[in-house]
């Protein structure tokens, strides 16, 4: 377990900054107000997310493989750091749907019908709860947690 510390500790710091992310959307009317532009300003998220991951895989480099890492190796540090990301994101999701943005989901059920998105309520909180969006973000975290350490790890690994 010593050698999955730093993914342990950089899995927790991408959860915080993820809160931090959802509280700021919030704060900004992007879950009430301001909801039609949710859905695209949302995406920015993937700045801090690549940088965090950037972050951890340097951490790694640099204090668990003395400076020095290979592809593959930090191809396994990012999928394990993944791993503790889309497991914790369950409680993330908890957190920010029932104590940051309550408001969340009644408002986008609400808009998506209005707009003609979904065409009935019930369509809409088929899609639009925290069961899927759990899910949903798990599996989001993981695939897109290995992808992008699998890009990252091309600028990160160090010639043998």
């Amino acid at each position: 377990m010593n050698n999955l510390k730093i993914e342990f500790k950089w899995a927790v710091i991408f959860s915080v900054v993820g809160l931090i992310w959802m509280a700021l959307e919030k704060t900004t009317g992007l879950h009430s107000t301001y909801i039609d532009y949710h859905i695209y300003l949302t995406n920015l998220f993937a700045i801090p997310a690549i940088w965090v991951m950037v972050l951890a895989l340097r951490d790694k480099r640099n204090n668990f493989y003395s400076g020095k890492i290979t592809y593959i190796k930090g191809l396994i540090s990012g999928f394990f750091l993944s791993l503790f990301i889309a497991f914790v994101s369950p409680l993330t999701q908890y957190i920010t749907s029932y104590i940051i943005s309550p408001e969340y989901f009644p408002n986008v059920i609400k808009r998506s019908v209005e707009i003609g998105y979904y065409a009935t309520k019930q369509e809409a909180e088929a899609n639009f709860n925290y069961p899927n969006y759990a899910l949903k973000g798990a599996i989001g975290s993981l695939v897109m947690g290995i992808v992008t350490s699998s890009i990252v790890m091309l600028f990160l690994k160090t010639k043998k």
